[in-house]
């Protein structure tokens, strides 16, 4: 459920105006500093800060406990220490709003780190002048903000669909990114890293002892998810199967909150998880619930539910949001809790880089037996998982090679603006390299889950003191024993049903994704040649119609992309 406010920055008379009509909306005026008047909505929690300023959403300190009051954060100098106090000891959704420290007029806006991105954040500031928001629909209906798409990003979003940046698809209107603080003097707009998961990857803050490291991933991640659901009344728990959300559901057994637990099922081979979800269920006491993900449901053109500022959402996402809000509707639910984030944190690398990391950090001799976990985890030849090793300390993975499939010839002009994590050190670890990026793409999991509007949508395995933990655990570790998610499996060794523990692989809706395409690519086609994307020039239509017209049964992923198109398609065509 989204946190409701709105940050004006204008002059008093519009400012004014604006009271009137969010007074009548439920958002009345809290906290005015500066320049800038901060409405928030009578349900969204917020309390002042130290030194000026106001915290909006929820924080927890270190070891749970609600930060309620002031005086919980201490005492402090200025605005700056305090922004630095909350970012390195407590962990929640929340965003800061402060004064700036240097006296003048300046405001500064930090956006909590936590990739999950639960406490939406989207400004638009021309020369200083503007709002921040967590909805594009509050401006909207304001007659602040008048919708107009950005094409340059739009066609970004077509060639590199893995990696999020501040910009969204909607002109003039940027997300301030996890982790962030911006910077506002009058016309003088700047945003800057406040925590960079790099700090946590150094030599002199990674583990060297693995039961140390998987005592402190199992304490950081039953932190997060027993405290997220005792902050609530009930949980729909989405079980895949699979270790991460098995986690998230043990962690749950025990907790205030009444947990209903619900695993999919597709009318196709491969995506039956009821044997696993069950094993979870039973471990809290509670019915299994097994939903029908009906292939009806997936839709490649479907309504949107809020004018979303970044086209995420595409036809399985659809389907399972709109199979999961009925289950919540069904059962009265609050909240959503899943496993997502789970491979990036846990590091479920497919690479070598692990045992390249081992041969940096220990030489010879840890990079050996790193290799051999290599192998025996890839079922290959030591020789091979040598020479992939040594191949991945020559050479790091790119993550700007454009996907330029059915795009046309100079459909993207200008250089790509990345995120700021995708930025390393030059002594960066390939498998740190790789770790960090899935994190910075963790950051859309979110905008491609609608029901994450209507209700909270937990993804404890993304929050702050998991992140955290996790990045102090080598890459090597994570691959011990030839077992994927090695720290993982051992932290919560007594705890998963062996089942659970021990598996190596899940269910995937991959087939379920194939059957919708077979059932409707001539329509897709269609749509896609017919579309808002071809007339304004980014879609080659030969290719496009060559693929789908000439293409025979699906045998591989390459006509993911076809749904990643019509993803895009779909957001245009709603915002026109």
């Amino acid at each position: 459920m989204n946190y409701r406010y709105l940050a004006f920055i204008g002059s008093q008379d519009e400012a004014s105006a604006l009271e009137r009509d969010l007074a009548n909306s439920g958002m009345p005026l809290c906290f005015a500093t500066g320049s800038m008047n901060l409405f928030i909505a009578r349900d969204t929690p917020w309390l002042p800060l130290p030194c000026g300023g106001a915290a909006i959403g929820r924080m927890f300190s270190r070891d749970g406990i609600r930060i309620r009051r002031p005086d919980q954060l201490g005492t402090h100098a200025n605005p700056t220490e305090t922004r630095k106090y909350v970012v390195e000891h407590c962990w929640g959704e929340y965003l800061l709003i402060q004064p700036g420290s240097d006296g003048s007029n300046g405001v500064t806006v930090t956006r909590d780190p936590a990739p999950c991105g639960e406490f939406p954040c989207i400004y638009s500031l021309q020369g200083g002048l503007g709002f921040i928001t967590s909805d594009i629909s509050i401006p909207i209906d304001l007659n602040i903000y008048r919708k107009q798409i950005d094409w340059e990003t739009v066609a970004h979003c077509l060639a590199y669909p893995q990696i999020k940046t501040s910009r969204t698809g909607m002109a003039g209107v940027r997300e301030l990114l996890s982790g962030t603080t911006l910077h506002i003097r009058g016309d003088d707009v700047q945003a800057k890293q406040e925590w960079s998961p790099w700090d946590f990857v150094g030599s002199e803050r990674r583990h060297t002892d693995p039961r140390e490291a998987a005592a402190q991933v199992q304490h950081a991640v039953s932190l997060a998810v027993r405290t997220s659901a005792n902050a609530g009344n009930s949980i729909l728990l989405e079980l895949s199967g699979g270790l991460d959300s098995s986690i998230v559901g043990a962690c749950l057994r025990g907790t205030s909150a009444r947990v209903v637990c619900c695993t999919l099922l597709a009318p196709v081979p491969g995506a039956d998880e009821r044997h696993y979800a069950a094993q979870i269920a039973q471990l809290l006491g509670t019915p299994l619930h097994v939903a029908d993900l009906r292939l009806e449901e997936a839709s490649f053109s479907f309504p949107l539910t809020a004018p979303v500022p970044t086209p995420k959402v595409g036809a399985l996402q659809y389907a399972i949001d709109r199979t999961m809000q009925a289950v919540a509707n069904r059962h009265g639910i609050e909240s959503f809790f899943t496993g997502a984030g789970g491979d990036t944190v846990f590091s479920y690398l497919k690479t070598a880089a692990p045992a390249a990391d081992a041969l940096r950090e220990g030489g010879l001799k840890a990079g050996l037996a790193a290799i051999r976990d290599l192998s025996e985890l890839h079922q290959c030849s030591l020789w091979t998982a040598g020479k992939l090793a040594i191949r991945k300390l020559r050479r790091h993975r790119s993550f700007e090679t454009p996907d330029r499939s059915f795009l046309a010839a100079g459909a993207i002009s200008g250089p790509l603006e990345g995120h700021p994590w995708l930025d390393p050190p030059g002594s960066a670890f390939p498998g740190d390299v790789e770790r960090i990026f899935g994190l910075a793409a963790s950051h859309m999991f979110r905008d491609s889950a609608p029901r994450g509007t209507t209700r909270h949508l937990r993804m404890p395995l993304l929050s702050q003191p998991v992140v955290e933990a996790c990045l102090r655990v080598p890459s090597w570790m994570w691959i011990a024993d030839g077992r994927n998610r090695a720290i993982a499996r051992a932290a919560f060794t007594g705890v998963l049903p062996p089942d659970i523990l021990n598996r190596r692989s899940k269910g995937t809706f991959m087939s379920y994704v194939g059957a919708v395409y077979e059932r409707d690519k001539r329509g897709m086609l269609d749509y896609l040649l017919t579309g808002r994307l071809r007339a304004h020039g980014l879609i080659e239509p030969a290719s496009l119609r060559l693929y789908v017209e000439g293409n025979g049964p699906t045998r591989d992923r390459s006509f993911t992309r076809i749904f990643d198109l019509c993803m895009v398609e779909n957001w245009v065509r709603h915002h026109l």
